[in-house]
């Protein structure tokens, strides 16, 4: 396989090398400029090369990395005017794909679970203040110390009434429940459950082994989120994308320096991680992008400016490709200067004048040598996929699905015992089930399997996770692991 890929190609072609891939990297550009081409053209790289992808389809084009190209008159005359195919040998193909949403509708249901998200980012998707997010913790260690599972939603409702109920015997132990708060996290709730996030809890919870597979010919996956409905719950859609990141921090081992990253994460729209964000957050993201690394992922934020980054977290981005600005505000202007500033200077490149005169698919690009030195700006011609632009039909979709390697495995929601249920027995006085026992199994027939797993196995697989969290109550928890050193329990 390769051991680079190329980005475009100017007075000289300009590549990532894949060693320095999991340094990380940034593409940025106005509306229209060219940004989710290359995406689309990086992605399909990475996966030639060997290296799962996950990214998020906001605009509902990419999910073109499926099907083969070719019926493009403009990417065929940029390939013919940059002799790609006796360049690198380019060829019209499509990708090996997983297709998933939140909603279950255009790809496999991705869930979670209450005690994996954890209440960090809880807190953080709730919108909570410092006394709410305190009541917040209390749950959670209430829940661990009592052996009840956190999975959905009804868990934690429940859970936050019975500590409302018992506030008298918690104060005492770890501080003042009021019903005032516990009644605003409730209705943080609802207005959750109203924006659709039911769905994104429960089990089976997704494994990331299922993100990070490579087909027959050595090919990764390119794990593609249907995000065009998502992107309207926008605290959802980072919520999600952060917890997903740290649980790859926490979950996989140390491999330093590879030849190449395990993973790829794109973060489109990247401005919605950090709005809002508190800066406690914002130092954990910037510890996150800095450590990750050494796990073998590489993160790349796309973005309409620089700006939108926080200047700690895009110092660590060493591979950079930034599309035109636009110049017509003096916010645009301090954009322009930002990003001209980050690159190492070209003596035969104005750069600043550049940036905002740069055609669609064009980009000044620097990125990281085999030293890991950032190399001098480049204006270049990004190169276009071989697979096709835009957008799938309906069917083209199903097609994908069907001959998925995970149809069936995360398609049937189940249901089993966990605080919900081990509450209302309690309440009932009836004699309490056991925690973690088989619930319903409801939402679809699914059908086939990845292989390796059933879906009564992927079950298996999750629920033994949240037993092992229960098992180890007073262990570090979830949201970043040891880097919050914060005590709550339930890790999956």
């Amino acid at each position: 396989m390769t051991d680079s890929i190329l980005v475009g190609t100017g007075t000289v072609p300009v590549a990532i090398n894949l060693r320095m891939a999991n340094r990380h990297g940034l593409v940025a550009g106005a509306t229209g400029t060219g940004k989710t081409v290359t995406l689309q053209r990086l992605a399909e790289q990475f996966s030639r090369a060997g290296v799962p992808v996950f990214l998020a389809d906001v605009k509902g084009d990419l999910a073109g990395l499926s099907q083969a190209g070719g019926a493009n008159v403009k990417v065929a005359r940029r390939v013919a005017e940059m002799g790609l195919e006796q360049a690198e040998g380019f060829t019209y193909a499509a990708n090996p794909v997983q297709f998933w949403d939140i909603h279950g509708e255009q790809g496999h249901p991705v869930r979670t679970t209450i005690s994996d998200l954890g209440p960090l980012l809880l807190g953080r998707l709730l919108g909570l203040n410092e006394v709410q997010e305190g009541v917040l913790n209390i749950v959670f260690q209430l829940a661990d110390e009592n052996g009840w599972l956190l999975l959905d939603l009804k868990d934690l409702r429940s859970l936050l009434t019975h500590a409302a109920d018992t506030a008298d015997g918690l104060q005492t132990r770890w501080g003042n429940v009021s019903k005032a708060s516990v009644g605003a996290i409730l209705r943080r709730l609802l207005a959750l459950e109203q924006q659709g996030a039911t769905r994104l809890f429960g089990e089976p919870a997704l494994s990331l082994a299922d993100l990070m597979q490579t087909d027959p010919r050595g090919h990764g996956y390119i794990n593609i989120l249907a995000a065009d409905r998502l992107i309207h719950t926008p605290a959802i859609y980072s919520t999600f994308l952060l917890w997903l990141l740290s649980e790859l921090f926490e979950t996989l081992p140390e491999v330093g320096d590879a030849d190449r990253p395990r993973l790829v994460f794109f973060f489109d729209e990247a401005h919605l991680l950090f709005n809002d964000a508190p800066k406690v957050l914002v130092n954990k993201i910037e510890q996150v992008v800095r450590l990750i690394r050494s796990k073998g992922v590489g993160v790349y934020f796309v973005t309409q400016s620089p700006l939108d980054v926080p200047e700690a977290v895009l110092g660590q981005l060493g591979n950079r490709v930034q599309h035109a600005l636009r110049a017509f505000t003096p916010k645009d202007q301090k954009a322009v200067r930002v990003a001209a500033q980050t690159f190492r200077p070209n003596p035969a490149l104005d750069t600043e004048a550049v940036i905002t005169a740069l055609a669609v698919g064009e980009a000044l690009v620097s990125t990281l040598d085999a030293e890991g030195v950032p190399g001098i700006v480049q204006r270049v011609n990004v190169a276009p996929p071989g697979s096709r632009l835009g957008p799938v039909a309906a069917a083209e979709r199903q097609a994908v699905l069907d001959g998925s390697l995970l149809k069936g495995v995360y398609d049937i929601t189940i249901d089993r015992v966990s605080a919900y249920e081990m509450l209302a027995q309690r309440a009932t006085g009836a004699a309490a089930p056991t925690a973690g026992t088989w619930g319903d199994l409801s939402g679809g027939t699914g059908g086939g399997s990845r292989g390796r797993q059933t879906p009564l196995e992927a079950f298996a697989t999750s629920a033994a996770r949240s037993l092992g969290s229960q098992l180890g109550r007073q262990l570090l928890r979830g949201v970043m692991g040891s880097l919050f050193g914060t005590k709550t329990g339930g890790k999956g």
